[in-house]
């Protein structure tokens, strides 16, 4: 756009006047009519600018808030799972703590029942195990940990089943066995006067001995049970001093006597082995000795039958 050097301005009157332009006005009038819009256009953008970028910004944040409370739900969840997971497993944990008690008390009456070395089974010590450890796997996943415990549950609950069926068999054993008649009233001596025809000692007359006679050749040793049972007799017994007599069940009862002390009363229950007297001289005796007799079924037998027998 060109500005002339010359302006005509609006008649008045039929006369016309004539404005002649130095050369800064010139200049003046050019920014006026060139760069005014130019700025005007300049601002006017950076206001819209500006004004929008404001609202750019309030929404930004509006969003990023919602972002960051659902993230921080989704956190909370996320915590309270794992609480909920730690619990569960705090439970079964605590559950199998149980079991392992359990089949460490088994074990144990197992252990003691069947007669086994304390050491082949030591249910406080940890089973020795190990390897070379070359290649190291990742650790379990949360699936991966539940899978394991629920497998480690089955087995555990397994093996107490076959423990406790174990328990009742070798129970059962023992009680058999304890039950089981055999062996001698002592556990050193010998037999000084068998079962059967015998002179008698005190008139030399063939007589009938109903049990036989052990000794160790002094007074004191110890009187044990050949057999668990109850006792039905403790005290003297005319001719047999000092006796004790012990029910078997079965029909089986057998009796020791000549005690010099005894140890057990009317009722008590005895196992296998149990002391019950002392060797003594009480009664018809000539020294020192028990005397002992088996009764089946009401019948005196031969203990001779009883004494090295086993039970197979």
């Amino acid at each position: 756009m060109c500005i002339r050097d010359r302006i005509l301005v609006d008649q008045r009157h039929g006369q016309t006047k004539t404005v002649v332009l130095k050369g800064w006005m010139k200049g003046l009038l050019s920014f006026c009519f060139l760069g005014a819009p130019v700025a005007l256009g300049y601002f006017g953008f950076q206001f819209s600018v500006s004004h929008n970028g404001n609202l750019i910004s309030s929404e930004s944040t509006q969003i990023w808030n919602q972002q960051i409370k659902d993230q921080a739900s989704q956190l909370d969840g996320i915590k309270e799972d794992s609480k909920q997971q730690i619990e569960a497993l705090t439970i079964r944990l605590a559950n199998l703590q149980a079991k392992l008690t359990r089949l460490d008390a088994v074990g144990e009456r197992v252990t003691r029942i069947a007669g086994l070395d304390e050491g082949e089974f030591d249910f406080d010590s940890l089973v020795g195990v190990g390897g070379p450890g070359d290649r190291q796997l990742s650790g379990y996943t949360s699936f991966q940990l539940n899978v394991a415990i629920e497998q480690l549950e089955r087995k555990l609950e397994d093996r107490e089943n076959q423990l406790e069926i174990l328990e009742e068999l070798v129970s059962d054993r023992q009680m058999e066995l304890d039950f089981f008649i055999g062996g001698k009233p002592l556990d050193s001596g010998w037999v000084a006067s068998g079962f059967g025809q015998r002179p008698d000692p005190f008139t030399g007359k063939l007589s009938f001995h109903s049990g036989i006679d052990f000794t160790s050749g002094k007074p004191g040793a110890e009187i044990n049970t050949v057999a668990a049972g109850v006792v039905t007799w403790s005290g003297p017994k005319s001719r047999y001093g000092l006796t004790v007599e012990v029910n078997h069940g079965n029909g089986f009862v057998t009796r020791y006597s000549h005690a010099e002390q005894l140890f057990v009363g009317v009722g008590d229950l005895v196992r296998k082995g149990q002391n019950i007297a002392l060797v003594g001289s009480t009664g018809r005796s000539t020294g020192p000795h028990v005397h002992f007799e088996i009764y089946k079924n009401g019948r005196v037998v031969d203990p001779t039958v009883y004494i090295n027998r086993t039970l197979r």
